[in-house]
């Protein structure tokens, strides 16, 4: 079972990058799936999730109206949209996976993901 992100690169301040998740597992559609991020000297964040129907997102405030999750049944991806990309979205961005029920609250503990992607570098010019 692996994740494997990609879609980093460098962008200006305002610009927009997807980010995709490739996952071979044999049962995506039971798999949460997130995305985390880690800026140089701090400590990994959430930045998003979405529950295994694709029903139902969630976002960090900071990212909310600029970033968007999706996921895609037929090739199991999940997608992280960004726009209006700022210097301090700058961090290399890891999308993880569980099969885990989740209250919303434990979303965004990274602690309760099982599966994790080797990480893409976002860097944000101003």
């Amino acid at each position: 079972v692996q994740l494997q992100a990609s879609g980093g690169g460098l962008v200006q301040a305002g610009g927009s990058l997807r980010l995709s998740c490739a996952a071979s597992v044999r049962t995506f559609t039971a798999y949460t799936m997130g995305w985390f991020r880690q800026a140089p000297g701090k400590e990994r964040e959430f930045v998003a999730a979405i529950r295994w129907s694709g029903s139902k997102t969630y976002y960090t405030d900071s990212v909310k109206g600029r970033f968007t999750i999706s996921r895609n049944y037929a090739e199991n991806l999940v997608y992280l949209q960004m726009n209006s990309l700022k210097p301090e979205d700058t961090a290399v961005y890891y999308c993880a996976a569980t099969r885990r029920v989740l209250i919303i609250s434990a979303l965004a503990l990274d602690r309760e993901y099982d599966l994790w992607g080797q990480g893409t570098l976002v860097t944000v010019s101003s």
